[in-house]
C-alpha cells in the first residue's frame, strides 16, 4: 500500500498491482512521480493508471473517490470512459463495412435526409472528423440543460436536431473539426442497418467477444455507476466550461490548496453524450479492449485493420497527440483515444511495436486552469518510458 496527497490535502491508501509472472518489475518509481506532480496540479481528486509490457502488468490506485474523505480509489474501480466510446462505435462500423453493410464512400443522405451537406458528408469523414458538422455539445442552450437539469434523458434525434440546426463548420473534407455530432448520427446509421439499439450491438460485437466484463453501456434512464466507483468531479459548470475550462488564478490557487472543491456531478445523465461518450468501464478491460483494437484481435479482418492502422501516423520519437483516423488518434507510437466526460477524463493507447499498453482514468475531467489529467499523466509516463528512465 501507498500513500498520496490529493485535493484537499488528505492522506489516502492506494492499491497496486504487479503481475505475478514478472515480480522483479516494479514501474512505480517511474509512474508515481508523474501522477502525483500531475494530481496536485491539476487538483485530481482519484486516479488510477496501467501500465502493460507484453508479459507485465503493472497498475496502481492513487487518491479518493470522495473529495474530503479517506475513501480509497482501487484499480477495479469503474469509470465513465468519455470518447474512448467513440472507438467502439467506430470499429461497429468498420464491421459493417467489412460485410458489404455499408461502404466507407457511402454518402449520409444514403441513410438520413435531414443533415446537412448529406449528400457530401461520407462514412469515413464521419469516422476522421471531417464532416464539418456543428457539434451540439457547444451549443449554449444545451449546456445550461445539463447544469439545471441534470437527471434529464436525452434522446439521439434531440441531440442532432441542435447539431443539424448549427451552422457547418465548413464544407466536408476542408478541416479536422472533432464533434460529436459525427459519432451520434453514426450510432443512428447503425441502429437502422442493424434494427438493434445500441447498447445490445456494443455488448454483442465488442464487449462479450473481448471478455469485458466489466465494461457496459448504460441505457438511456441509468445515470447509475456499477459498484465499486468513484465520484465525478468538475470545476465550474457546464455552460462555463464551454467558454473556458479555466478559472481565475485566485481560484486555482484556492483548488490547488484544497479550500476549493469541484462540484460533484456523477449523477449527471450520460445520455447527453450516448454514442460519443457513454461507456463505461475499468482500467483493467480498457486495457484488453485499447490492445485487441490496435491488433485488430477479435474485431476486425486484416485487410480493413491495416486500412485503420494507415489512417494515423506514428512518431515514436515525438510522443504528442498526433493524427485523427478511422474513429482513433496517434499520441506519438501508441494508438486509442481519450475520453473527457464532466466527472472524468480517461486515457487509452496501445503501441503496436512494443506492444505496450498505457490507459489512465481520473474523476475529474479539467484541472482548474486547464489540462486534461489523464493525457497528462499518460504523455509523461510515456516519455519516461521511452526515455528508458528506470
Amino acid at each position: 500500500m501507498a500513500t498520496s496527497d490529493v485535493g484537499g490535502g488528505v492522506d489516502v491508501a492506494t492499491s497496486a498491482s504487479v503481475s505475478p509472472q514478472v515480480p522483479q518489475t516494479d514501474l512505480a518509481a517511474l509512474v508515481d512521480p508523474v501522477v502525483h506532480a500531475t494530481m496536485d496540479q491539476l487538483a485530481v481528486p482519484g486516479a488510477v493508471v496501467l501500465v502493460q509490457e507484453k508479459n507485465m502488468l503493472w497498475q496502481n490506485a492513487y487518491g479518493t473517490r470522495t473529495v474530503g474523505r479517506d475513501d480509497p480509489v482501487t484499480v477495479g474501480d469503474h469509470f465513465r470512459v468519455g470518447s474512448v466510446t467513440k472507438t467502439m462505435v467506430g470499429t461497429v462500423v468498420l464491421q459493417l463495412v467489412e460485410s458489404g453493410a455499408l461502404a466507407l464512400t457511402d454518402p449520409v443522405s444514403n441513410f438520413r435526409s435531414d443533415v446537412p451537406n448529406g449528400d457530401s458528408i461520407t462514412i469515413e469523414d464521419l469516422l476522421d472528423m471531417q464532416s464539418g458538422l456543428y457539434s451540439y455539445t457547444e451549443n449554449s442552450y444545451f449546456n445550461t440543460v445539463l447544469d439545471e437539469n441534470p437527471g434529464r434523458v436525452w434522446d439521439p434525434e434531440e441531440l442532432l436536431a441542435i447539431g443539424f440546426a448549427g451552422a457547418p463548420y465548413s464544407q466536408p473534407r476542408q478541416e479536422f473539426r472533432y464533434t460529436n455530432t459525427n459519432t451520434v448520427l453514426l450510432a443512428t446509421i447503425v441502429e437502422s442497418i442493424l434494427g438493434a439499439d445500441l447498447r445490445n450491438v456494443l455488448a454483442d460485437r465488442i464487449f462479450e467477444p473481448l471478455g469485458l466484463d466489466d465494461t457496459s453501456f448504460p441505457a438511456s434512464d441509468d445515470a447509475e455507476l456499477p459498484d465499486p466507483h468513484p465520484h465525478g468531479y468538475l470545476f465550474g459548470t457546464n455552460e462555463s466550461a464551454r467558454i473556458s475550462v479555466k478559472l481565475s488564478s485566485a481560484q486555482v490557487d484556492n483548488a490547488r490548496n484544497g479550500v476549493l472543491v469541484p462540484n460533484d456531478v456523477t449523477d449527471l445523465n450520460p445520455s447527453w453524450i450516448w454514442a460519443a461518450g457513454g461507456a463505461i468501464s475499468t482500467a483493467a478491460d480498457i486495457a484488453t479492449y485499447g490492445r485487441a483494437l490496435v491488433r485488430g484481435e477479435g474485431l476486425l479482418g486484416n485487410d480493413l485493420q491495416s486500412r485503420r492502422i494507415g489512417s494515423v501516423t506514428l512518431k515514436p520519437d515525438n510522443p504528442s497527440p498526433g493524427d485523427y483516423g478511422l474513429a482513433w488518434q496517434a499520441y506519438g507510437p501508441l494508438i486509442g483515444h481519450d475520453g473527457a466526460i464532466p466527472g472524468f477524463q480517461s486515457f487509452m493507447g496501445h503501441d503496436p511495436v512494443s506492444d505496450t499498453t498505457i490507459v489512465v482514468l481520473c474523476n475529474v475531467r479539467d484541472g482548474p486552469a486547464g489540462g486534461r489529467p489523464a493525457n497528462e499523466i499518460a504523455m509523461g509516463v510515456l516519455q519516461r518510458l521511452h526515455s528508458g528512465e528506470r
